[in-house]
Formats: C-alpha cells, structure tokens, sequence
C-alpha cells in the first residue's frame, strides 16, 4: 500500500484516476474511496470491504452543480442543498444514470454527499467525477481513525487498498446524517451530528 503525504494530494488524485482504491481522512473517520465511474475499481471496494453487493456505496461530489448531474433533482433536493451543503449530511434520491453498479442501487437510488473537509473536497473536485466514501474498516468493525492501525489491518489482508494519505490519528467524531428523499418526503436513515430542522 503506497503511503502518500498530506502534501503530496495531486499524487492520490492520480491513484484515483488510475482506477485505483485510496483511504483519506474524512470528517468522522479514516474513509475508502475510488473512481465512482469505474467499475472495477467499486468492485475491489467491496472486496476490499468484504462488504455485501447488496449495501451501494455513497459518493462525495464536489459542489451542488455535479450532484444535480447524477440525481433526479426537485425543490426539495434544491432546498435541503442550500441549507445543509457543504456538510455531514448524505442525501439518498433517485438516479440519473452514469455510475456502477454497487454505487446505483437495484432500486436505482443513489447517495450522495457534498463534503466540506478540506482533503475530500480536493480529491473530488481534481478526480472530477464523483468519488466513492464508504468507512476504510472492514464490514461489521468499528470505524477507524488512525492512519497506523489501518496499514496494519491490510498488510494481513490479501485484498488491500492501492495507497494511503496519511493524516495520523483523527479526532473521534460523530457519523455523517443519510437520509432519503423519496416520494417528496424526508426520512432519516441514520441520525449523525447533523439534525435536519
């Protein structure tokens, strides 16, 4: 797993755009993520993960204007965009089309999230496409804050990441809030730090 330094990110964004998988620090914990579009890359996520097909993955885009390009966008969407964006909240609507399999789900839904941490914002604006955010931790383990601990975990594991940022230990934080928008209606999937009002 290649170690890449907090300032060297125009080095990660190259690993992305190589179909590569990445951990980089997010707002809450240490986060997994590759090339939305690209499908070999989505599927070592889950392998990577051992995480089940079944559970699609969410994606970080870089301001409003690309999320209005993958989902099905209505007042509502425009509203809680303007309130909360920037920020740790997850939006599940309905998808335009143009991501894999695993990221859209079966019920053609797709979770989306404009990050206001200054690494996520970096990758996913110089990737320019949406770009893959689920938890670096295997399936069913506690989420995971330092860099060490991880390079740890995988250098056991026969599937593994293709490189790293490290940011050393995170500050132990609060999961992002997901909910859904389907029907015109809000509903809260997982409450985080964030209170939807």
């Amino acid at each position: 797993m290649q170690i890449i330094s907090l300032d060297n990110l125009e080095i990660a964004v190259e690993v992305l755009k190589q179909g590569q998988t990445l951990v980089f620090p997010t707002e809450t914990s240490y986060g997994l993520g590759c090339d939305a579009t690209n499908q070999t890359a989505v599927d070592n996520i889950f392998q990577i993960k051992s995480r089940s097909e079944r559970k699609p993955l969410l994606v970080v885009v870089p301001n409003v204007e690309m999320a209005r390009e993958y989902l099905a966008w209505d007042d509502l969407l425009e509203n809680l965009a303007a309130k909360y964006w920037p920020g740790p909240l997850t939006i599940v609507g309905k998808a335009k089309g143009g991501l894999t399999q695993g990221v859209i789900s079966p019920e053609n839904t797709l979770a989306v999230r404009v990050s206001a941490h200054p690494v996520v914002k970096y990758l996913s604006e110089n990737l320019g496409r949406p770009l893959v955010a689920t938890s670096a931790n295997i399936s069913g383990a506690g989420d995971l804050y330092s860099a060490k601990e991880i390079e740890t975990i995988f250098e056991q594991n026969e599937i593994a990441p293709g490189a790293i940022i490290d940011a050393g230990d995170l500050a132990l934080a609060k999961p992002t809030t997901i909910i859904s928008v389907g029907d015109g209606q809000i509903q809260i999937l997982r409450q985080g730090e964030l209170i939807i009002s």
